[in-house]
């Protein structure tokens, strides 16, 4: 083991015996992340109004405070934006993760506080050196660069003034203070999660990240992969690290710039990539191609403007739900996400079951039903997928499609096609009189597949393989026919993501809708011309 990597591992020797703790006794570590939540928490303006003080346990703290989206604390957020203390947690919440609001159309501010980013956040980054020097003693990481891809919504100022949560007499989320309302500067200040973590990250640490403060935050995306590849091919970069998809537009922009054939001749100690935010399955074995080389390590992450959840240790599929990061878990089984009775907690869970995850933490969230559906594949110790959003589905014919499957099937049929998709979103077709239903699927194919119909019915099949419902919808087509696949021409989500504000790192395409919000939407993008030479499938006889 070399000299770095001997100095970390003993200074994580501490940590990483807190882990095996909560790996060993999880409940018992949730037990205490309440408690200390709920002393906190009663001192402020929610704990009061909730009654707080003296809960004992999770039976009275459920008694007491109802499972909430978004919506249910947009006017104590809006207070915490005008420079009110103490609202959801004690003192001055200063930063917002202004979030692309996937669940909604609406963005939403998610507080973080100081102890969300030190406990949560900030611990997580510090865990994931620890995993990785703990299974790879001989790694060179730590001696060059790690490029991070992060998103594009720069810090801002807020103001006071009585504004609302969208900026009515306050300023927007990302303004500078200049609504209606005339209010006068705070110290309060909007971004998106990763603007936030480089305004805290100690600035020590800079010296290991690429690329530099200014490029990182560039709004214009295409602006800022440019200057990534002018900036970072020369470096010596040894890890990446970002979003899977937004990661592979960029890096493939670096192949361009530099005349090469793989990353491995631009950065040829590259050895890491720490990733979040999608499924990486569908991307696998594109980055095995771009980085051919047997000690590539990827390290799976779940962080979240709401907090960070989950690493993945062992650095398989699946992540170790991290239990002492401030954060209290309860889960909603996915059957019935809008049923507050149905929350359990940790101990609670089976494996196998879809969740709706709900999270109260110190950034101030009770009991906050984040969006994301979790699987549990071990409960000793606890670890999770991310099985989709609690909004992302299709269930227009009681398939129940949810995000998890469509990722499974859509590998399944790559496998058995020889196909490589870029980016994909799905959308019902309604049943009409004398029509039945389908569900249409906008593909956007890196590598086509040999038939197209091959494709749509190795999907089709994967489909029912993975869901019974589906299964059952499409026997003898009596409700749902076959799936109707549409391939859109290269380029077609970036540029549909980008006429939508919508790219970066805190961004991601939405993969399904019980609508045709976002097909629809796709399809109105693409160019007349271009529209003509597809023939656009909606009709199922």
């Amino acid at each position: 083991m070399s000299l770095i990597p001997k100095i970390i591992r003993a200074g994580f020797a501490h940590r990483l015996r807190e882990i095996d703790r909560f790996r060993r006794h999880g409940a018992e570590v949730q037990a205490e992340q309440l408690a200390s939540l709920l002393k906190k928490g009663a001192t402020t303006s929610f704990g009061r109004e909730h009654g707080l003080h003296g809960v004992v346990g999770p039976e009275q703290f459920a008694a007491r405070v109802p499972i909430r989206e978004y919506a249910g604390f947009d006017d104590y957020i809006r207070r915490q934006r005008g420079g009110e203390r103490s609202v959801l947690w004690p003192g001055e919440t200063r930063w917002f993760a202004q979030s692309s609001g996937t669940t909604g159309s609406k963005s939403k501010f998610i507080p973080v506080t100081r102890d969300g980013l030190g406990q949560g956040h900030l611990q997580g980054a510090r865990d994931c050196i620890a995993f990785n020097v703990e299974r790879n003693p001989d790694t060179r990481v730590y001696g060059g660069k790690t490029l991070t891809l992060g998103g594009s919504r720069r810090i801002e100022s807020g103001c006071t003034g009585g504004g609302t949560a969208n900026g009515a007499g306050g300023g927007t989320g990302g303004g500078t203070g200049g609504g209606t309302g005339g209010g006068t500067k705070n110290r309060v200040k909007t971004g998106d999660l990763s603007a936030i973590l480089i305004e805290n990250t100690p600035k020590l640490l800079n010296l290991w990240r690429t690329p530099g403060v200014e490029t990182a935050l560039l709004a214009d995306f295409e602006q800022k992969v440019e200057r990534i590849c002018r900036e970072c091919s020369e470096q010596d970069v040894r890890s990446l690290a970002g979003v899977p998809s937004w990661n592979l537009v960029m890096l493939g922009k670096v192949l361009e710039y530099t005349g090469k054939q793989n990353l491995l001749e631009v950065w040829p100690r590259l050895e890491l990539f720490i990733h979040g935010g999608v499924n990486f399955a569908p991307y696998r074995d594109i980055y095995r191609r771009l980085i051919p080389s047997d000690g590539m390590r990827y390290l799976e992450t779940y962080n979240a403007s709401e907090g960070f959840f989950g690493i993945a240790d062992e650095f398989g599929e699946d992540m170790l739900l991290m239990l002492d990061y401030g954060v209290y878990y309860e889960f909603v089984p996915i059957g019935e996400p809008d049923t507050p009775s149905e929350a359990v907690p940790l101990e609670g869970v089976r494996a196998g079951v879809n969740y709706a995850m709900v999270i109260s933490s110190s950034n101030g969230l009770w009991r906050y039903m984040i969006g994301d559906t979790v699987r549990f594949t071990s409960t000793d110790p606890y670890r999770i997928v991310i099985s989709g959003r609690t909004k992302h589905y299709i269930n227009a014919f009681g398939e129940e499609l949810i995000v998890d499957n469509a990722e499974r099937a859509i590998i399944a049929a790559c496998a058995a096609t020889g196909a490589e998709v870029a980016e994909y979103t799905a959308a019902p077709v309604y049943m009409e009189l004398g029509r039945r239903g389908a569900h249409q699927w906008m593909v956007e194919f890196r590598r086509e597949p040999g038939s197209m119909e091959a494709f749509v019915d190795a999907l089709d099949s994967a489909l029912m393989d993975e869901n019974s419902d589906y299964e059952a919808k499409r026997m003898h087509s009596t409700t749902l026919c076959r799936p109707v696949v549409v391939s859109v021409p290269p380029g077609t989500f970036l540029e549909w993501m980008s006429s939508r504000g919508k790219t970066g790192g805190q961004n991601k395409v939405p993969r399904l809708a019980n609508n045709r919000q976002y097909v629809d939407g796709l399809w109105d993008s693409i160019g007349e011309e271009v529209r003509r030479t597809i023939k656009k499938q909606t009709v199922c006889i």
